[in-house]
């Protein structure tokens, strides 16, 4: 695999939950050592249409021919809008891979689901799609999920595109710039 494959990483911005949107931030990164673009859009907190925001950004970006893989901190966007990992790699001809740094606590989730929304097993079904594999970094490990590419390729690509730490750089970046913008300097880890 090319050490400058195009990855677009994908993070939203801090929000609370007074708000009615999120920003969301893409980054489209050569391997984990050169920015290319950033992309910009938003997402209804708690919302329903994360997937097609993302496939919107992707599709409507003059870099969309050269984007090899699409990153996500996690698969939920702007609180639980959640992305379908699946229909977004279709639709996209893309492979795509959610990244967290600690492990989902799967009840606590649910619970949050059923004491919170209407639709809660659509949602929940969302998040269930796939295996969630941990992977082990040379710090701490991380659990991703990935849809239409194998996982040794997923974990190539993890580490082409991780230069420090743990998290991979286009997500890394995505975090920085979409807490910056939001708060007026970027804090905390992506």
């Amino acid at each position: 695999m090319k050490q400058q494959i195009r990855i677009l990483g994908i993070d939203d911005a801090p929000f609370n939950f007074n708000e009615k949107y999120s920003t969301i931030i893409g980054v489209v990164m050569r391997g984990g050592e050169y920015l290319e673009c950033i992309l910009r859009s938003q997402v209804t907190i708690d919302g329903t249409e994360a997937t097609m925001v993302c496939k919107q950004m992707i599709l409507n970006s003059r870099h969309r021919q050269q984007l090899k893989v699409i990153m996500l901190d996690g698969a939920c966007l702007g609180g639980f809008n959640v992305v379908d990992i699946d229909e977004l790699s279709e639709s996209t001809n893309l492979p795509v891979i959610t990244i967290t740094r600690d492990n989902p606590d799967q009840q606590k989730i649910k619970h949050a689901l059923q004491k919170n929304f209407k639709d809660w097993k659509d949602r929940w079904s969302l998040l269930q799609k796939g295996k969630l594999h941990k992977i082990a970094t040379q710090h701490n490990p991380i659990y991703i999920k990935y849809t239409g590419l194998l996982l040794e390729e997923a974990k190539e690509i993890i580490n082409i595109s991780t230069i420090r730490g743990v998290i991979p750089e286009p997500i890394r970046v995505a975090h920085l710039i979409a807490s910056g913008i939001t708060r007026g300097e970027s804090y905390g880890k992506a």
